[in-house]
């Protein structure tokens, strides 16, 4: 049973830094994905900044929206992955992995580790325009702050795989992206807290795995402090890892 943990990790990384090369070759889609972050917090958060009708904590709410910002950048791009599991396909690459005695759960992970490297690099744009924008920010643990954006990134990569494996076509999955992604980001505290939402919507919210993501950065971020990030961290680390099995389990079907 370890010599297979320690295949699969080795191999997971192998594919994950495979990825990244593309990654480092072709950085346009980094550039393209920067757009979306900087105009919610140059236009929506400065907009909103000027109400002061949603409780921020103290904080100002660009403070407070910043890490719902950088949640938002990473998730978008981990929601998406699903097509690179489609493109992969469509090029023949997929079938090549499937018929290799590679564990699923490596190519699993090798494609959630790469996701998450893709989203350490959305954060990093996510904080430079914060400070160019004067936004005051605790940036003394970022060690812990890329552990939740690493997990958080891989839960949402898992879950865009299992679509991908349901629906098959780039449209289709196109279309079911962006069905998914809005809902998850407004039904979170990315935005507003939680406290004001109708109560029905709470109750969405607190099993939305993206609001334990935001809560974390959030603490990190702005009381520079790991108070009950720990748990943020379990629910985030549970939720990728139950995701990861089913995806490994789901993930051949995308040739099917």
């Amino acid at each position: 049973m370890s010599n297979y943990i320690s295949q699969t990790i080795t191999k997971a990384y192998v594919l994950a830094e495979m990825e990244a090369r593309k990654l480092i070759h072709d950085p346009t889609e980094l550039i393209s994905r920067a757009v979306q972050p900087i105009l919610w917090l140059g236009i929506f958060g400065e907009a909103l900044s000027k109400v002061r009708a949603i409780p921020t904590q103290g904080f100002t709410y660009l403070q407070f929206i910043t890490p719902g910002i950088l949640t938002q950048s990473v998730t978008f791009v981990a929601i998406f992955y699903g097509l690179y599991i489609i493109m992969d396909r469509d090029t023949g690459i997929l079938q090549k992995f499937l018929v290799t005695p590679t564990p699923r759960l490596a190519l699993v992970w090798g494609k959630m580790i790469s996701a998450g490297l893709r989203g350490l690099s959305q954060a990093l744009i996510v904080f430079i325009f914060a400070l160019i924008l004067n936004v005051q920010l605790h940036l003394s643990l970022l060690s812990i702050l890329g552990i939740i954006v690493m997990l958080g990134a891989a839960a949402f990569t898992g879950i865009s795989m299992i679509i991908a494996s349901i629906v098959k076509t780039r449209e289709r999955f196109m279309g079911i992206g962006q069905v998914i992604t809005l809902p998850l980001f407004f039904a979170s505290n990315a935005i507003y807290p939680i406290s004001i939402m109708p109560r029905w919507l709470q109750v969405v919210a607190r099993v939305n795995p993206l609001s334990y993501m935001v809560d974390g950065l959030r603490t990190l971020m702005l009381s520079g402090t790991t108070t009950g990030v720990g748990f943020d961290i379990g629910i985030l680390a549970g939720v990728a890892l139950i995701i990861s099995i089913i995806s490994a389990w789901m993930y051949p079907k995308v040739v099917i």
